[in-house]
Formats: structure tokens, C-alpha cells, sequence
């Protein structure tokens, strides 16, 4: 009998240790043999030359070059290239004293603070490093400079050493060295307003940057609660459109008010969540009254983005952004240390997300509430809904029914599936007529039992997410 229960113990233990290895990704995260990133056709998505869709999965390692070493890099990016992300965001000169500070390896990257006099050896530690995500199939999502280096009027050490004539031969020199890479998304700003005195410094980096590298797409970082197409929507560099939905919201309305206006602007151009929620912060920098951002949080900025428009969404995690260690001084009350917290729940379940989405036909996928009856759903409850060929996904947050139009999906019958955000496991609901208006109600609810409502076109033969 002893040996019986030991057995099934271990049976149980292997079982579940398959279940965890079947859900880490396997290889490099993207296949970069599919070309250079460039703008769908339908101007919604991002997509490699071949026309294969690619998924934007970051995450804020903006400290990234200044504060680790190589041994800290690899083991940072394995454990993001197993998890599914296909970009890292990370700043050359970076926030946390990047100019007078040197990184890990002991250099600062510019001599006498001068953007026109480059060190050669830091910015040769910046390249092992994109090539080290290279091999992994992770984009860097490179900044040139953080904000506080053109506009010191706010957080950061400054100083600010960026005008527009240095601005354009910097974003020359940068663009220049990076433009053969094939793993460079550009990423513009830093955490700033683009507006006032700062839009004719951050249009000469980009206009910089563009007049050398042909390849390589482009967007602009703002601050907290803003978009990129306040200010450079119709700007000729910007690629695509970021948000930063920022740290203190826990609301819907934060996304109608930038995700959903995005999604409709003209030009058209993608748009996305750079900057959300980060898991283990405190919520509006309150934490004695509001609390931390959890996995459950994560999750839902993470959907409510998504299904709102945005071709893909990046995470965050406090202590990681800023690379704590012992003996560094905390930002924002950060009270992990940065390689304590790479396994925190919410960095596992974005993966789900990401094979569900690719799970379907990507490109045609649209946001629309109209699928959704009218009715009353408080703003941190908010129920959302998405469809492309065939198909229609319905994120409920929290539990609250909801009326879908069935009708609307244009097929004859649907599978309707439960699909679990927390463990990307589904549950087959039952195949039904695709006629009419039917009431769905998630099988749990609460905060933090959040579900993803897939309903598939029979006739598609889609293979069912997470069986």
C-alpha cells in the first residue's frame, strides 16, 4: 500500500512537471528567418516580411544594459524566451544615473556626457547583449535615451544633454550602428511628454534615427496615462502607436479613453499597451490603502488591451524594471529583489494569452462591443469582446453575465468553450445555434476568476486552445 501511494505521488508530481514544460515555450521565442517587422496591410498588426503575423509580447527591462552583467543577462533573457516574450524594452542611455553611473561592466556610455561622443566600450556590452536576445528570437525594443535626458522637469537624474541639432546626428550615429540587426524595434521617448519644447528634440532623434535605418520600425514611449498620437500621429518615424496605461488605474475607462480612441484615429496605425499595470507594484504608489498590482491585475489590463485593439501588450514587474539588488536603493517602494520575482504568477500566464491569440486567424481580428448587449457593467468589471474569421472571444473580468449577439458571428453553429486565462486550460461549454441572443455567465466568479468565452464557427475545424 505504502508503495502504491508513493507511486501515485510521483505519477502526480511527473504529470504535473510535464503540464509546466508543455506550457514554456520551446525554442526561440520568434523565428527572425521570417524577415524584417513592417506594418499589416490592413495598418492594425505588425507582421514579418513573409506576411507572417507577429505577436508583440515585452516586457520593461529598461535597465537592461546599465545594471547587469552577462552571466544576470543570460539568465534574465532565458527565463523570458521560455515564458514567450518576443521583445525586451530597454533603454541605451538609461534612467536609474545611466550617464554618470557606470553599468556592470564599468563604463558609462558617453564621454563627457557628450550624445555626439559615444563610449565604444559600453555600447559594445549593448551589442552582446542584442545579440544574445537575438539568438533567443527576442526583439529588443530599444530606446535611445530616457526622457529625463531631454526634459529633466520630472523624475530622473538628468542631466539633460539633448537639443535638436545633437539630437539628429545621435540618432544618426545610433541608428547607424543597429540598423543590420535584425532583432531592433525602436521605441522613441521615455517615459515623457512629447509635447511643449520636448517635440522638436524627440522628431530629430526619430527623424535621426530614420534617415539611416530603412529597416527597423518605430514608435514613442509617453508618460503615464498618454499616447504617442498625441503628439506624432501623423509624425512620418512613428510606425506604430504606445500607450501607458501607467500605475494606478484599475479601470476600463483608461482604455476607452486611449486604446479604443487609437484604434479609430487616421492615419491608421497599430496600437498597443506599452507600458500597463507592472505586477508587484503599488497600486497609485499607495500600497498601505490601495494595495499591490497582482496576477489577477496583469491579466486583465493585458485583455482589456488586447481585445480593445491593441496587436499585443507588454508586462511589467517593479523590481525587475530597475534591476534591484541588495545595497541599491529602491524606486517606488520596490520591495523585491529583481531575480526573486522572475516567476511571479502573472509573467507564467502570459504565454496563454499569447497561444490563444495565435491560436486563430490573427489578422482579421477587430475589436467590437456591438457583439455584446447593452447593459451595465461597473468599470472594473468591464466585459469586452473581439472577433475575427470565424470566431469571437469575450473577456469577462470578473463573473458578470453577459448578452452576445450570436447572430452577428455569421455561422450556422458554434462551439462555445471557457477558456481559463490562469492556466490556459478550456472546458468545452456545448455547440449551439448561432442564432439569436444568448446569456453566458463564466464558471466562477470574483475577483480573479476571469475568463476568456471563445466562440468558434463549427465549420472552421479550429483546433480548441490549451486540449
Amino acid at each position: 500500500m505504502r508503495h502504491l501511494k508513493i507511486t501515485a505521488v510521483f505519477i502526480f508530481i511527473f504529470s504535473n512537471m510535464l503540464l509546466a514544460q508543455e506550457k514554456t515555450w520551446n525554442g526561440p521565442s520568434v523565428d527572425l528567418k521570417h524577415g524584417k517587422l513592417k506594418v499589416s496591410e490592413n495598418k492594425h498588426f505588425l507582421v514579418f516580411e513573409d506576411g507572417t503575423p507577429f505577436y508583440y509580447l515585452g516586457d520593461t527591462g529598461w535597465e537592461l544594459f546599465h545594471r547587469l552583467n552577462k552571466e544576470e543577462t543570460e539568465k534574465y533573457l532565458e527565463n523570458r524566451r521560455a515564458k514567450g516574450f518576443t521583445v525586451v524594452q530597454a533603454v541605451a542611455l538609461a534612467e536609474l544615473d545611466g550617464l554618470n553611473t557606470p553599468n556592470a561592466e564599468g563604463n558609462k556610455p558617453l564621454i563627457d556626457n557628450d550624445p555626439l561622443k559615444p563610449n565604444e566600450s559600453y555600447f559594445a556590452h549593448v551589442d552582446w547583449v542584442i545579440k544574445k536576445a537575438q539568438e533567443k528570437g527576442i526583439f529588443i525594443g530599444l530606446l535611445p535615451t530616457w526622457g529625463d535626458k531631454v526634459d529633466p522637469n520630472s523624475w530622473g537624474k538628468g542631466p539633460k544633454i539633448f537639443n535638436k541639432e545633437n539630437g539628429y546626428k545621435y540618432g544618426q550615429w545610433i541608428g547607424r550602428r543597429y540598423k543590420d540587426f535584425p532583432n531592433i524595434i525602436w521605441i522613441n521617448g521615455g517615459d515623457r511628454d512629447g509635447g511643449g519644447d520636448n517635440t522638436a528634440v524627440w522628431n530629430a532623434i526619430g527623424e535621426g534615427i530614420k534617415s539611416v535605418d530603412k529597416n527597423h520600425l518605430m514608435t514613442f514611449h509617453p508618460w503615464g496615462e498618454r499616447s504617442s498620437s498625441e503628439w506624432f500621429q501623423e509624425s512620418s518615424w512613428l510606425d506604430f502607436n504606445m500607450c501607458q496605461t501607467g500605475h494606478g488605474q484599475r479601470s476600463y475607462a483608461i482604455y476607452k479613453r486611449i486604446i479604443v480612441r487609437d484604434y479609430d484615429l487616421k492615419p491608421v496605425k497599430p496600437c498597443f499597451d506599452g507600458e500597463p499595470r507592472y505586477e508587484d507594484h503599488p497600486v497609485g504608489w499607495n500600497p498601505s490603502v490601495l494595495g499591490w498590482f497582482d496576477d489577477a491585475d496583469i491579466r486583465q489590463a493585458m485583455y482589456w488591451n488586447l481585445f480593445s485593439g491593441g496587436f499585443g501588450h507588454t508586462y511589467g514587474c517593479h523590481p525587475i524594471w530597475q534591476m534591484l539588488t541588495p545595497g541599491r536603493d529602491p524606486v517606488g517602494l520596490a520591495r523585491h529583489n529583481w531575480y526573486d520575482v522572475l516567476d511571479l504568477p502573472g509573467a507564467f500566464e502570459l504565454i496563454h494569452a499569447r497561444r490563444l491569440i495565435e491560436s486563430r486567424p490573427f489578422l482579421s481580428r477587430v475589436p467590437d462591443q456591438s457583439l455584446i448587449v447593452p447593459a451595465y457593467f461597473p468599470e472594473t468589471d468591464y466585459v469586452v469582446a473581439t472577433r475575427g474569421d470565424g470566431y469571437v472571444f469575450v473577456y469577462f473580468p470578473t463573473g458578470w453575465s453577459a448578452d452576445i449577439r450570436l447572430d452577428k458571428i455569421g455561422a450556422k453553429t458554434l462551439n462555445a468553450i471557457w477558456f481559463d486565462p490562469r492556466k490556459g486550460e478550456t472546458k468545452l461549454f456545448e455547440t449551439i445555434p448561432g442564432t439569436g441572443i444568448r446569456k453566458f455567465t463564466p464558471p466562477t466568479s470574483g475577483r480573479g476568476n476571469d475568463w476568456v468565452l471563445i466562440l468558434d464557427d463549427t465549420s472552421k475545424n479550429f483546433k480548441t486552445p490549451g486540449l
